[in-house]
């Protein structure tokens, strides 16, 4: 059997229907690129050097992150081949991830005072608005798809929350979906100051409508312009929605929240993934930390 045969029947018979369709997507971009790389390997023969060969091949066009990510598809599948038998070894132990270096990161997110300067410049009308939906996730910190699905009915103003229990598929045309996982399921807590704007702009509205999504779909790259054109306005790095919520994440570990509290914030499936994703600000609270205890150790 080909390798490229017994990927995508891994594909259809693992995977299909028990992941998102955007994961469904990854695993099909991988099984595209072995068609048009190595379309004529048999499975029998991917051993540890023909598995490291076509992990450097695919690291030449792309970066080690990118290269892990492929790893890590692949990986499974061969897995379960040799569990199967159809190879006698891991082929995949002990490869090396390679890549290209990373091209220059665009800030991800922004200072306090930039963000602060950045919702100055909204444009806050009686109706709902691209504005109004940027100044929901930066206050919460929801993901796009989450936030743009938010109904009347997910605001409890008298508890000063909004729960996130769906998703809207904007990317399939629309309609609501489940969340990225169970623990993207949550309640969170509102500040008073966005409790009454929420509470007047929603009025009226029906209650079970997405806020966002009224006459026509909505694009996450028609959002992105929109908050480029008001990160210029305000003369500050230029970010993107998504960064909207990194920035609402570092300003509360700024401020010394938990991370346990921003992880369940945020909807993560568990605090490694909040740490992974904001170590750098955790390292540098750490040093804040660290010349605090000298500082009173030398005082005793």
């Amino acid at each position: 059997m080909l390798l490229t045969d017994y990927y995508r029947s891994w594909i259809e018979t693992y995977k299909k229907g028990s992941v998102r369709p955007v994961t469904l997507k990854k695993y099909i971009n991988a099984l595209s690129w072995l068609e048009k790389n190595v379309p004529s390997m048999d499975l029998s023969t991917v051993n540890r050097v023909a598995y490291q060969n076509i992990i450097n091949l695919y690291a030449e066009e792309h970066e080690k992150q990118t290269t892990a990510d492929f790893h890590c598809q692949l990986k499974s599948a061969l897995l379960d081949a040799m569990e199967d038998g159809m190879i006698q070894h891991d082929p995949t132990r002990k490869v090396v991830i390679k890549g290209k270096a990373p091209r220059d990161k665009k800030p991800k997110f922004l200072s306090q005072a930039e963000l602060q300067a950045v919702l100055k410049q909204l444009n806050l009308g009686e109706d709902p608005s691209v504005d109004w939906l940027l100044l929901l996730i930066a206050k919460t910190g929801m993901r796009f798809s989450e936030a743009i699905a938010v109904t009347p009915n997910d605001f409890d103003f008298s508890k000063q929350t909004v729960s996130v229990s769906k998703t809207w598929d904007y990317k399939a045309g629309g309609g609501f979906s489940p969340t990225k996982n169970k623990s993207s399921v949550r309640n969170i807590p509102l500040d008073w100051k966005t409790v009454i704007q929420f509470m007047e702009l929603v009025k009226g509205l029906p209650d079970d409508r997405p806020i966002f999504v009224v006459k026509e779909r909505i694009y996450n790259s028609t959002v992105n312009s929109k908050l480029e054109r008001l990160c210029k306005a305000a003369d500050t790095p230029v970010i993107t929605v998504h960064g909207l919520r990194h920035t609402h994440a570092s300003i509360l570990l700024a401020n010394g929240v938990s991370i346990a509290s921003i992880s369940k914030r945020l909807g993560h499936s568990n605090m490694a993934t909040t740490q992974k994703v904001y170590l750098h600000i955790v390292q540098e609270m750490e040093n804040k930390d660290t010349n605090i205890i000298m500082l009173s150790m030398a005082g005793l």
